[in-house]
């Protein structure tokens, strides 16, 4: 049984371009994508020529698209390891597009997770594909067509719908992080480490970029050097060097600067957090 997921009415329907050399692997792709409803069409492509060829083919939708100033799909959704010109050399072909298709891979190989990330990626789906994976991944999609267009669904609540996971490198493996699990966020030059309740992980994302990301989902900058997620904040007091946060059971404090304490103050009295 196949089962959609329902989408509003005035909704567009999204062209996406499906990228895997493994017949199997495409059509499963395929199937799940067919299968949301906010997917109107999807071009199969069994390799990267096959794709580059697509978008530059005299498909009717295609040229209107490029004539309307659109990327030529909405979305590509691609594997990483083809013969010939990679998922993500192809990718960079994408991305280097204006305006460029939002891109997804799907792959059974997590290691290039980071690679991905810093190519714009909204998303890295781990096969087998799953239906539900799948249709968080469309999500992210249309969340990212509305943001760069400056609307949003009417039917979407105003918070993120899906918890984000982050890509963590450890001794040559790639493990997911998920956001829920964050602390706080330290900067670390262009890095940032994250602290979970498993212990702290160094990523390759500056802190500016995950302010900017995490904003929506409760986080908030209290320090240049810090990001600190709101509802863990269990206590603001004044300390030597100024004031300070407490987070959670583990009584962690850490410096709150002066640019940021009137933000954070009114965050908190907003949340009904401060007397």
């Amino acid at each position: 049984m196949r089962v959609t997921v329902s989408a509003p009415h005035d909704t567009p329907k999204l062209l996406v371009l499906a990228v895997d050399d493994e017949p199997h692997g495409l059509d499963q792709l395929k199937h799940c994508l067919e299968a949301n409803a906010y997917v109107g069409r999807v071009l199969p492509a069994v390799d990267a020529s096959e794709a580059l060829r697509l978008l530059g083919s005299d498909d009717d939708l295609i040229k209107v698209r490029k004539q309307r100033g659109l990327p030529p799909v909405d979305a590509v959704f691609a594997d990483i390891n083809m013969p010939g010109l990679s998922g993500m050399e192809m990718s960079r072909v994408f991305a280097s597009l204006n305006p460029a298709p939002v891109l997804v891979f799907v792959t059974g190989h997590a290691e290039e997770a980071v690679e991905a990330f810093d190519l714009g990626a909204v998303d890295y789906v781990l096969k087998p594909a799953r239906q539900e994976r799948i249709d968080k991944a469309v999500s992210r999609v249309v969340e990212k067509i509305e943001a760069a267009s400056g609307h949003r669904r009417p039917s979407e609540p105003e918070r993120d719908r899906d918890n984000e996971v982050i890509p963590v490198e450890l001794a040559g493996t790639t493990k997911l992080i998920p956001r829920s699990s964050v602390r706080w966020v330290e900067a670390q030059g262009d890095y940032a480490r994250l602290f979970t309740t498993e212990g702290s992980h160094l990523v390759r994302i500056p802190l500016a970029q995950l302010e900017e990301r995490w904003a929506k989902a409760g986080f908030v900058r209290i320090h240049r050097s810090f990001l600190v997620s709101l509802p863990l904040i269990t206590e603001l007091r004044m300390g030597q060097g100024g004031y300070q946060v407490v987070i959670g059971n583990e009584e962690k404090v850490l410096p709150v600067s002066r640019r940021h304490t009137r933000e954070l103050k009114d965050k908190l009295v907003g949340s009904s957090r401060l007397g």
